[in-house]
């Protein structure tokens, strides 16, 4: 059967494909063990590569010298001519870019990070629950242009922006509730964002990427089955089941809302505790919190009780979810996580006393850009899937 030159094109895509896809993975390799991961010719391999280099998708890195010794071994001998060094590529992660958001009640934060996670830009501003929706939408799209501007870039330039916002999120990027923020209910945030910005969007709930980006560059690497508590002027859960977030049949998983039993109301331990020593400041329930953390940390007992008994109570609510569930680790992340054993120990105490299996409990180590870096997360998984698409 006589070959076509679309049969050649498509061929020579799929190639590129896989090539670069092998590229991906191993972070450097030589012409031969990318011929053999993709299973062509080692001329084709060189071809393909010659093309992938000259578009900017990967880069020639140090090489490795030879031992005089002839090819055909496989590997980096299988590229070397006696006394030649082997040829070692890997992929070139700054030809593309992402964004990723985090839209909290009292504060905007940006990321743009290169196609390995790298961040070259980051940015934060204030915001206030308050805010109009609108004026909210605005300055998100301003955000992001101030920020893809600080990398050296412009909007239409990013291959996607993911972006995290507290309410639940429906599969199209709508907010379907949301207690937080004034006038985010039943507003299509996708829609609305991509009208503002030039380049893909894609939405989710916070928590969801939060608890994703401990799995990708936190605590909860190389685990399958997790549970994410967020702590800080609220509190909030993300689920982390075989590997990937939970979203759950109505896209609702981790919402904690109102509970029977009273298992959330923890942090009126440490109110009490604030207004009892200093009954004339106005407090928010976070700023409450770190007074009694930073008060129990200079011995004082009184606040050692309170911050013991608000943990004690998180982990009251947290047996609700983890008796059933079965996690192999639990993560306290959000700003109270800074507390660290002050919150973790009674927690770890308060599992070995019920728990049949229980899990391990530990403070995240990403601070409040927790739910930026899991939206740039996601843009890079749409950003992979558009690059592989393109190629074959």
């Amino acid at each position: 059967m006589r070959q076509r030159s679309g049969d050649v094109s498509l061929l020579r895509r799929l190639n590129s494909a896989a090539i670069l896809r092998g590229l991906r993975e191993s972070g450097v390799a030589t012409l031969s063990e990318l011929a053999r991961t993709a299973r062509v010719s080692r001329p084709t391999a060189e071809v393909v590569m010659e093309d992938l280099l000259a578009e900017g998708w990967a880069e020639e890195c140090g090489e490795e010298q030879g031992g005089g010794q002839g090819g055909g071994q496989g590997g980096a001998h299988g590229d070397r001519r006696r006394g030649r060094p082997a040829r070692r590529f890997r992929f070139r992660a700054a030809a593309g870019h992402v964004v990723g958001v985090g839209v909290g009640a009292s504060r905007l934060r940006a990321m743009v990070t290169d196609l390995d996670g790298a961040v070259v830009a980051a940015r934060h501003v204030p915001g206030h629950p308050s805010t109009p929706a609108g004026d909210r939408l605005d300055a998100i799209a301003d955000l992001v242009g101030a920020v893809v501007a600080e990398a050296g870039l412009t909007v239409p330039d990013v291959a996607a922006v993911g972006v995290g916002t507290t309410g639940t999120v429906d599969g199209s990027g709508r907010v379907v509730k949301s207690v937080a923020l004034a006038g985010w209910t039943g507003l299509d945030l996708r829609g609305e964002l991509s009208r503002r910005l030039q380049a893909p969007v894609l939405v989710e709930n916070d928590m969801r990427l939060a608890v994703l980006a401990e799995h990708w560059r936190g605590q909860a690497r190389g685990r399958q089955d997790v549970v994410y508590l967020f702590t800080g002027s609220r509190l909030g859960l993300g689920l982390l089941i075989g590997g990937r977030p939970h979203r759950g049949a109505h896209a609702a998983s981790g919402e904690i809302g109102r509970q029977p039993g009273d298992h959330w109301r923890a942090y009126r331990h440490m109110t009490d505790y604030a207004i009892s020593v200093e009954p004339g400041e106005m407090r928010s329930q976070r700023e409450a919190a770190e007074f009694a953390i930073e008060r129990a940390r200079a011995g004082d007992e009184q606040a050692g009780r309170a911050v013991r008994d608000f943990a004690r109570h998180l982990g009251e609510g947290l047996i609700t979810v983890v008796t059933p569930l079965d996690p192999e680790l639990v993560v306290i992340g959000g700003s109270l996580s800074k507390a660290g054993d002050l919150l973790i120990e009674p927690i770890r105490e308060r599992f070995a006393e019920v728990c049949l299996y229980p899990p391990a409990v530990v403070a995240s180590g990403l601070g409040g850009e927790c739910i930026a870096l899991g939206a740039v997360r996601l843009a890079l998984e749409q950003a992979e899937r558009q690059l592989f698409t393109q190629m074959s």
